[in-house]
């Protein structure tokens, strides 16, 4: 594999994308909250590339200009992979999939109730992880995203279409259909939300940005179990790299470490001590979700949801400025 880093053509500080370094072919990007990933095609012509993830609602614009920032003007992905479909990953696609026509979208054949207009998730439990962002997810949005005959399932092949070297590992729990991408050769994974290096139910976690692999977000995670087996078959991939959905990339012992502390007592660590989805699991197939459980008789308390619109604002905020 080469080792040379994308060409990225000079720009003033005002117009440069805040971007991070994951191996030299991926840079990730910091959408307030989450993340989504640019991938060189590096065996495939020099301008291709892949769109892992795409971001918040309204995240278009900011995503159209990293793109022809780090590729150029008029060059759109080859393809656009989801690992999964909530709001957080799949925002920037209204605007996305209007500026780039000729570019389709793959998911799980699971996930695609929630891309086509069919189905929305499981609701949020906002009762679990004790923190901010789980206790503003009633707030966020629920309906589906309807992209149509834009969307399409992975090859059921386990490839990756124009990822060469590449191929997707169905790791639900999460989600239904959530997908990872791990690349054998150099050991890259792409988690989605399988797992995460940040404690993503705290704002103040997802402020501070501290390195530490924790279990998928509490808030949006509907099946425990699979959710867990899905942890212990990433941490037998034995990743050199991990990119997730939500905090900084973690790599070597660190990384292996804790993802195998993770499966070994996901229990302890991921699963919360009560709340909708524990002990009885959503369940879903091919139509959309069959299932739901009824909602905890646990209110959150106010203060906590009046905290948490004052951290996301100003998560927003850093994120603005920091553009400047």
């Amino acid at each position: 594999m080469s080792k040379t880093t994308p060409a990225e053509p000079t720009a003033s500080r005002a117009t440069t994308p805040a971007l991070f370094p994951v191996v030299p072919d991926i840079r990730g990007q910091r959408n307030v909250f989450v993340n989504l990933y640019y991938v060189r095609a590096q065996e495939q012509p020099t301008a291709s590339w892949v769109l892992v993830d795409a971001g918040l609602p309204g995240a278009g614009s900011k995503v159209q200009h990293t793109a022809e920032y780090l590729f150029g003007a008029g060059i759109p992905p080859a393809a656009i992979i989801l690992t999964h479909g909530h709001f957080d990953h799949v925002g920037a696609l209204p605007h996305l999939l209007k500026v780039w026509p000729n570019v389709t979208v793959y998911a799980h054949p699971l996930e695609l109730p929630y891309l086509t207009g069919l189905s929305s998730y499981p609701p949020p439990d906002p009762t679990v992880g004790g923190g901010a962002m789980a206790a503003l997810s009633f707030l966020y949005p629920k309906a589906p995203l309807d992209l149509g005959a834009r969307v399409q399932p992975l090859p059921a092949d386990g490839s990756v279409p124009h990822m060469p070297g590449w191929r997707w590992v169905a790791t639900p729990g999460h989600t239904p259909g959530h997908v990872s991408l791990f690349r054998e050769h150099d050991r890259t994974l792409l988690a989605g939300d399988a797992f995460v290096t940040t404690k993503q139910e705290s704002a103040l976690a997802v402020l501070q940005q501290r390195q530490e692999v924790h279990g998928p977000p509490a808030y949006f995670t509907p099946d425990w179990p699979t959710a867990h087996d899905s942890v212990l078959l990433l941490a037998e991939l034995q990743p050199a790299v991990a990119a997730t959905g939500h905090g900084i990339p973690m790599r070597g012992e660190a990384l292996q470490q804790e993802l195998r502390q993770l499966a070994r007592e996901f229990e302890e660590i991921a699963v919360p001590a009560h709340g909708r989805y524990v002990g009885r699991s959503a369940s879903a197939d091919e139509t959309g979700v069959t299932y739901v459980p009824p909602a905890p008789g646990r209110r959150v308390p106010l203060w906590t949801v009046g905290a948490g619109v004052v951290l996301v604002a100003g998560l927003y905020w850093l994120q603005s400025r920091s553009r400047r």
